[in-house]
């Protein structure tokens, strides 16, 4: 899952920037609401976590800016404002939850799974399909209730796929997922992910449809 990160406080980008990537998840930070709006207009994004107070453009601006684009992205505002009237002006802005500076890194990532399960449309915290089990939390993989061990790369394959049964993901819509603006992408990198996971998981698990891309089968 590929997520943008807004926050102009260096030591806060860094530390959220690492947490975020040893999660697995691919994501780019910028520091400023104008460089914000930029990336969101060309690049796709699993979910937005917003600051406020930035420089050049508010949070607030840029959220409604999305909304206006009526882009239904997942955004979590994480702000140091924390009065009543800060939060009820973000979430009628449009943003799905808030969180208040400090935050726990741990109920951080909880809510970004949260908000990736409902933007998927599913409720239940693990996936599951066809003897495949997927555990956000614990970033542990099953198969027929034996462990799997995954690559970051694989997990983050899989994760797309497996979350839409029957969705067909084209091989670029899966990079955008797996690659940060400072990842080099090997023209193959795909194929050799689903290579792997098909070795682990079964050479059906997931489908090919040529000259269009990948697929987990609904049955």
């Amino acid at each position: 899952m590929r997520l943008l990160l807004v926050e102009d406080d260096a030591m806060i980008g860094e530390a959220v920037l690492q947490v975020l990537r040893a999660e697995h998840y691919a994501a780019d930070w910028v520091r400023d609401g104008a460089l914000a709006d930029a990336a969101l207009k060309v690049e796709h994004y699993d979910l937005l976590l917003l600051d406020l107070g930035l420089p050049r453009r508010d949070g607030l601006e840029v959220l409604r800016a999305l909304r206006q684009r009526h882009d239904r992205l997942p955004v979590l505002i994480a702000t140091a404002r924390d009065g009543v009237a800060d939060r009820i002006a973000g979430l009628d802005a449009g943003a799905d939850d808030y969180v208040v500076k400090p935050f726990d890194i741990d109920e951080l990532l909880a809510r970004i799974r949260a908000l990736l399960r409902r933007s998927a449309g599913r409720a239940e915290p693990v996936f599951e399909h066809r003897g495949v089990s997927l555990n956000p939390a614990t970033r542990e993989a099953m198969l027929h209730g034996q462990p799997v061990a995954l690559s970051a790369r694989e997990w983050a394959v899989l994760e797309a796929l497996i979350a839409r049964p029957g969705a067909l993901l084209s091989r670029s819509q899966l990079e955008e997922k797996l690659f940060s603006w400072k990842d080099d992408i090997s023209s193959n990198a795909v194929e050799v992910y689903v290579h792997g996971l098909r070795k682990k998981l079964g050479n059906d698990f997931i489908q090919t449809v040529r000259g269009l891309g990948y697929v987990v089968p609904k049955e």
